[in-house]
């Protein structure tokens, strides 16, 4: 166990128990999952003793004792929760104070008694606590490390901006500079890895099946021009909402150890399907909730994961690959996790291993094929909104080169009448959402109620303040005039189910 110290209030809404007893065993404080699980036995003026079991072998004090001195328990801890329910733990604590907090993370029971199918499961819901915890260990890790790194950078670039460039210490303090802002990266990443932000607000709604192909490519080089390819793509994969560049680099970083794996003629595999849950389902580490996810699989016949490390690979700084800072899958991870979704491994020793990522999806279908150059030209109509003439402007020069009927409004009410005058259907809006008077929200209700048929674009540079809806799609502020002509393509192509 780290001597870093988690306090009590990082994990007040933690979903594993967590108590802060003291040298007596008696119970101080609890949070709210210890509440749920233990109920009534909390109340009053609690001790350990009003939740041991007879199974235990150290006493509720001699049990503190231990836990004080070797900052974890890794035997089976049996608490009494609500009714006689017995529940296995392994406990890890850190000192507060003459107090202990004492986490709970829950084991798998090894009952023969329990069905072998069971037990895996309840072994990756116990892999997912510990998760969860290096989670909010790492919240509280990345907090500190970046104040610490603050105060560092200030001062180094502080002295240097009054060194004189001939001072013998000047390399010194650029090198100083330059590791804090190396250490910095690493903080940051933690900070992206453990976010309690969810990214299901993501910038991007359309075919992953698109990403998938791109990401591929980088890796399709002459150094690895051995090395054999299997893509099978749904054909009609549901449409998804991502954060592109993020996701991007979570496949990145996942084929870079698949190619790793495989020796240079191996076989690679990269497969995606649309999957519907209708009860909550667990594979592995992925807990996923009932609902529609398109799953991306990446398979390789590669050496594979000893049984010992795979229900480490997630966490941060753990790697088995000398000069590595072991964040690759922690990275993974974080940005999966953070859109919603869930990544489970399995993988045989020598026989290779398999990633499948589910990430949320809506159940709509972009039109199935790769958009090429002489694809872009179109002839629908298109209504461009925007209170800056010069964006206004520029999309009109670029769809009218391409064919489109293109009309303008650099307000909510004129794009209003704009509409009802126009004898033909509108195909598309492009609007922006951050308009005086008339918001681009309030001109797409308006919108909705006068054209339901006609497809909706969000242009805007705060799509993480918006609420994600799923007929809306969106166009990140700076785009270039390829983002353009590929979004609009793809908005119009997009069907629903």
């Amino acid at each position: 166990m780290s001597e870093v110290c988690v306090e009590f209030s990082t994990l007040e809404s933690a979903a594993w128990p967590v108590l802060v007893v003291d040298a007596s065993a008696a119970i101080r404080r609890t949070n709210a999952a210890a509440q749920s699980l233990f109920g009534e036995k909390l109340d009053g003026s609690p001790t350990l003793t009003s939740l041991w079991t007879s199974e235990n072998e150290l006493t509720p004090g001699s049990f503190v004792a231990r836990v004080r001195e070797t900052k974890s328990f890794s035997g089976n801890l049996r608490l009494r929760g609500k009714g006689i329910v017995i529940t296995p733990f392994t406990a890890c604590a850190c000192l507060a104070g003459p107090d202990i907090i004492l986490q709970l993370l829950p084991n798998s029971p090894t009952s023969a008694a329990r069905a072998p199918e069971r037990n895996s499961v309840e072994v990756n819901v116990a892999q997912k606590q510990k998760l969860d915890c290096a989670l909010q260990l790492t919240r509280t890790v990345a907090l500190d490390f970046n104040n610490t790194l603050t105060a560092i950078l200030g001062h180094v670039t502080h002295v240097l901006g009054s060194t004189e460039p001939g001072n013998p210490w000047r390399k010194s303090f650029t090198e100083i500079e330059k590791a804090a802002e190396r250490a910095a990266e690493v903080a940051n990443q933690l900070a992206a890895f453990s976010s309690e932000q969810k990214d299901a607000l993501a910038q991007t709604t359309g075919n992953i099946n698109n990403l998938m192909r791109r990401t591929v490519e980088l890796f399709q080089t002459p150094q690895n021009g051995a090395l054999a390819w299997s893509l099978q793509f749904e054909p009609k994969v549901f449409t998804v909402n991502y954060d592109e560049a993020k996701m991007q680099q979570a496949f990145v970083k996942i084929l870079e150890n698949a190619v790793q794996a495989v020796d240079p003629t191996g076989r690679i595999s990269v497969q995606t399907r649309n999957v519907d849950l209708t009860a909550a389902t667990q594979d592995r580490t992925a807990h996923l909730q009932p609902g529609t996810y398109v799953c991306i699989e990446i398979t390789d016949g590669g050496c594979g994961i000893e049984p010992a490390v795979l229900p480490r690979v997630f966490e941060p700084f753990f790697t088995t690959k000398y000069g590595h800072r072991g964040l690759g899958l922690a990275w993974v991870y974080g940005i999966v996790t953070n859109h919603g979704g869930g990544v489970a491994i399995s993988s045989q020793l020598g026989q290779g291993t398999s990633v499948r990522v589910y990430v949320p999806a809506v159940r709509k279908f972009v039109e199935e094929k790769l958009i090429a150059e002489n694809e872009l030209d179109g002839k629908e109509t298109i209504l461009i909104v925007d209170d800056e003439e010069m964006v206004l402007t520029m999309a009109e020069m670029v769809l009218k080169s391409r064919g489109y009927r293109v009309l303008t409004a650099n307000s909510g009410e004129k794009a209003l009448k704009v509409l009802s005058d126009t004898k033909s259907l509108i195909d598309l809006l492009i609007t922006d959402m951050v308009m005086p008077k008339m918001n681009g929200r309030e001109l797409i209700e308006k919108v909705r109620s006068q054209s339901p048929a006609t497809a909706i674009v969000c242009a805007t540079a705060c799509t993480r303040s918006l609420q994600m809806e799923s007929k809306l799609d969106f166009l990140t502020k700076p785009f270039s005039a390829q983002d353009l002509l590929r979004k609009v393509r793809e908005s119009l192509s997009v069907q629903a189910v």
